[in-house]
């Protein structure tokens, strides 16, 4: 069957049709999205790369997850395009690069796509891959903030706390960091806890301290449970109430 014909056999699949095919099992699902990428679909592309990255239906496969992303980006999908980023960013099927992450980024964040914005703005404030321009990359903050992209409005909080490129201003920062924590991103969890702590509210800030650990990564929860067995009683205690890690 050419490109063509295999195109044009799945556009004629009723709504009932596909959403028997995606949700049956994940075997069956992957091999349907499979199915629609090699016949040309950027979006279907772009979805089976993630699945190959996540191991989900089909064996994990980082490599062949960034051939799918990068046929996905050069037919102009911009989560593909972010996703290249994300695999030069952080070696996943290819070593690191940051700079081949910032050019991929910046190509997707010129184009609106808010998570390119995020990922090109870390870059940019760390001098990672490119030359540090921490002016730009709170500009680009705002922007994806502006968007609701919880972990910009969190960076933010952070350029405020910090007093990078703007004055130091820790209402500010207390405020970005409230946002960005019922926003759900976990670091913003923890440094609005901090800022309740601070502000003598104790239950308050052990609340959001187990929320910043029951959604971290386990390296972070590792970082917040160092933090916390420096921190006076209430929050020290909380480790073994709340973390269950000793």
């Amino acid at each position: 069957m050419t490109q063509a014909a295999a195109i044009d056999a799945i556009n004629r699949l009723d709504a009932d049709e596909i959403a028997r095919r995606l949700s049956g099992p994940r075997e069956d699902v992957a091999a349907f999205v499979r199915e629609a990428a090699e016949a040309g679909s950027a979006e279907a592309g772009a979805r089976f790369g993630q699945m190959l990255l996540d191991g989900d239906g089909v064996g994990p496969d980082p490599v062949e997850a960034l051939r799918w992303f990068e046929r996905a980006a050069r037919q102009g999908h911009l989560e593909a395009a972010n996703m290249v980023g994300r695999c030069h960013d952080l070696g996943w099927g290819t070593p690191i690069d940051k700079a081949t992450a910032a050019s991929w980024y910046r190509q997707a964040a010129a184009r609106g796509f808010v998570w390119a914005i995020y990922n090109y703005a870390t870059l940019l404030a760390l001098g990672d891959g490119v030359a540090q321009d921490r002016p730009q990359a709170l500009a680009l903050f705002r922007r994806a903030a502006d968007a609701g992209n919880a972990k910009a409005i969190n960076f933010v909080g952070s350029f405020h706390e910090d007093g990078w490129v703007v004055e130091r201003d820790l209402a500010e920062a207390a405020s970005c960091y409230r946002r960005a924590a019922e926003g759900g991103d976990f670091r913003g969890q923890f440094n609005h806890a901090r800022m309740l702590a601070a502000a003598d509210d104790a239950a308050g800030a052990c609340d959001w301290f187990a929320r910043a650990w029951a959604n971290g990564t386990p390296r972070f929860r590792t970082q917040v449970e160092t933090y916390l067995i420096q921190q006076p009683e209430p929050y020290r205690s909380a480790i073994d109430s709340h973390y269950g890690s000793r």
